[in-house]
């Protein structure tokens, strides 16, 4: 019996995602918070007045909650009769394809590796210590905060979180949920900051755990 598939562009936070299923149940996406079409409710909330940056075929960028990729293409594709122009960006770690419209960088925070001049700012979040209120919040609502912070796309902001996670772990063990976010953090920040300096990756983990090291008693 031959099956039927049907080619889909989904349109999530702004990134198109095509992709086929052999199933089309519009309640199922509907639970899922995703919605087909062409262009978001509304446009004008996602257009700004911040220029948009550029990128060029081979040029690398981070996405937010994913960290680096590399524009493979640019690519025209017709979508109810409109040509739109995309991004066809790959994520270095897994391998990820994200379709990004070009008009649409801003919105969802599309940006340029970090500067090596930057790195010293981004080491300073990491050693800075402050009161920590960590102790005092439920775990729901550290997740959130750290999810939050991760997917600004910010590499201050998920600093924050390695640097939090990091001095937690120096006084227990952490839960599997706050493992997979350190984790996380680690792998965003080591990859953003290896590309920028240039070196091996492996360089960069030893560093900035060499950051949290258990004090002698």
């Amino acid at each position: 019996m031959r099956q039927s598939f049907f080619s889909l562009i989904v349109w999530f936070k702004g990134v198109i995602f095509p992709f086929h299923i052999s199933k089309f149940d519009p309640r199922v996406l509907k639970f899922c918070g995703v919605r087909m079409s062409n262009r978001p409710e509304n446009e004008t909330d996602i257009k700004s007045d911040v220029p948009a940056r550029t990128f060029a075929v081979g040029d690398l960028a981070v996405y937010p909650a994913h960290g680096v990729g590399k524009i493979e293409a640019i690519e025209s594709r017709v979508i109810n009769g409109e040509t739109h122009d995309f991004y066809i960006m790959k994520i270095v770690e897994n391998g990820m394809v994200i379709m990004i419209p070009t008009w649409n960088v801003v919105s969802v925070g599309l940006r340029e590796v970090i500067s090596e001049k930057e790195i010293p700012k981004i080491i300073e979040v990491m050693k800075t210590r402050q009161e920590s209120t960590i102790d005092n919040q439920t775990w729901n609502r550290r997740y959130r905060e750290y999810m939050d912070k991760i997917k600004t796309g910010s590499l201050y902001e998920v600093a924050e979180v390695f640097r939090d996670l990091s001095i937690l772990r120096l006084t227990k063990d952490l839960s599997f949920g706050e493992r997979k976010l350190y984790d996380t953090a680690q792998g965003l920040l080591v990859k953003e900051l290896s590309t920028a300096r240039n070196t091996k990756e492996e360089a960069i983990v030893s560093e900035i755990e060499s950051f949290f090291v258990p004090e002698e008693k």
